[in-house]
């Protein structure tokens, strides 16, 4: 970028829920901060895999093309579905051998984010007792990214001046983006206080994982043999974390003329740290009651329709995203099953994408006493009483409930074809990307997505079942 002068963050970490010092970017450069004209939102344009940083300490800097591509795919996937995250803009293959546990051609993806700031951007500074430097990056998130904080609401809950408006608003966008990860079935696989972005978006795709099963002990990283960011630890460890980023904030609210840094400090940080659970629960219902097509208010469909089917779902260790998608079809089949056993041939649908070792008889029963017994009536309730009603309810639900997911066995094969690195492999990844973004929710796609898309949104092959990531790459 012309007259840009590149820099590399800062930062420090808890990483698997020990404190590991200075991290810092030791793989991404960011070029400079541009501006859209037509918005006036701010994007700082990094590249990550460009080589050596202050930060990379014995490291190269490098990235190989399999990481590359998870993220450059992700990223994108990720904002088609509607979950809060930082953006891809372009991946560029390299001819360097990059030195990993054999040998890789490498990759660099320049990546987009408001800002790249951390919880660890917090953590280090507050490790080394300058809290001026905390203080100073704190007055800075404000500025460029929460102005609204420095004019209060009538209904603010925090209480304690703006570092701790700072805290509550970091605490609802964070349990925003982890009710649309637990809700899309994402895990994020390393969740490390370095790793959670200040504006809660999704950042630094790793060892990532779209659900295959429904599995809630899902571990989609094998660094974590623990199972510490396991898909139903996502919620407690993003509180965890935000607990790590109160800290240095509270130290801080001293110098806020607003506040009286006493005891007031401490009842307005767990103020906001207790409101995590209520946003998320909050964020989750809403999300999770458009895919089941349930338009009410409150939290008592959680209770009452949506977890009853996803324990189902867990029972039979039921492909999540099938089973989703499949769902849309039910309001209709209802209405219909009076003759034509289309509520059974969809249970048997369930089963054949299930651990057949977990599906008996009873199973069954269960599943369809739910459609009949609970989601049928539920849906009545609000109306779904025909055949119109039921097939534009269905095709609502089509548009929260994605088709095609970013599996991890989709994405090996996507970089299989592109460890060819000849131009009809590079336009695959290319074709992978239009279909995981502007297809992700089709039924019906291009005729040059066809093979993909049906082969996508079928099941998992056996050599895909259960695949796993590393932290390296």
């Amino acid at each position: 970028m012309r007259g840009s002068h590149p820099w590399a963050h800062c930062y420090g970490g808890h990483q698997f829920g020990v404190w590991a010092d200075q991290l810092g970017d030791g793989r991404a450069i960011s070029l400079g901060q541009v501006r859209n004209p037509d918005t006036s939102s701010v994007w700082e344009v990094q590249l990550k895999g460009a080589g050596r940083t202050p930060y990379s300490r014995f490291a190269d800097g490098y990235a190989v093309r399999r990481s590359s591509i998870r993220e450059y795919l992700a990223a994108e996937h990720m904002s088609a579905l509607g979950v809060p995250t930082s953006r891809s803009l372009a991946l560029v293959f390299t001819d360097r051998v990059v030195e990993r546990e054999e040998p890789e051609l490498g990759a660099v993806v320049t990546r987009l984010a408001p800002s790249w700031v951390r919880f660890g951007s917090f953590e280090l500074p507050a490790s080394r007792n300058n809290f001026a430097l905390v203080r100073k990056l704190a007055d800075y998130v404000i500025q460029h990214h929460f102005s609204e904080l420095t004019h209060p609401a009538d209904d603010d809950i925090s209480g304690g001046g703006v570092y701790i408006r700072l805290l509550q608003a970091v605490v609802e966008r964070t349990a925003a983006m982890v009710a649309a990860w637990q809700a899309v079935g994402f895990c994020h696989g390393v969740m490390n206080t370095d790793n959670m972005s200040i504006l809660g978006l999704t950042i630094d795709y790793g060892p990532y994982a779209f659900l295959d099963a429904y599995d809630p002990d899902f571990i989609c990283n094998h660094s974590d043999p623990a199972g510490r960011y396991a898909f139903r630890e996502q919620p407690r460890v993003a509180l965890w974390n935000l607990v790590r980023l109160a800290g240095p904030l509270s130290r801080i609210v001293g110098a806020d003329p607003e506040v009286d840094a006493s005891s007031e400090t401490l009842d307005a940080v767990t103020k906001a740290l207790n409101s995590f659970s209520s946003e998320f629960s909050r964020k989750y219902v809403e999300i999770m009651r458009r895919r089941f097509g349930l338009s009410s208010t409150g939290n008592a469909d959680l209770a009452t329709v949506v977890q009853p089917y996803l324990d189902l779902l867990e029972r039979a260790h039921t492909d999540y995203t099938f089973a989703m998608r499949a769902l849309c079809d039910v309001p209709i089949l209802l209405l219909l099953n009076k003759d034509d056993g289309g509520l059974e041939q969809h249970i048997d649908a369930l089963a054949a994408r299930s651990d057949c070792s977990r599906v008996d008889k009873e199973w069954r029963g269960d599943m369809r006493a739910f459609y009949e017994g609970v989601y049928g009536p539920r849906l009545a309730a609000q109306g779904v009483i025909d055949r119109d009603s039921a097939t534009a309810l269905g095709a609502g639900m089509r548009q929260a409930n994605p088709r095609h997911v970013l599996r991890n066995w989709v994405a090996q094969d996507i970089i299989q074809h592109a460890d060819k690195s000849d131009s009809d492999d590079v336009r695959y990844v290319d074709q992978a990307l239009e279909l995981l973004t502007t297809h992700a929710f089709s039924d019906n796609v291009p005729e040059h997505l066809k093979d993909m898309a049906e082969r996508y949104a079928g099941t998992v092959p056996q050599w895909g079942e259960g695949l796993q990531c590393s932290c390296s790459s």
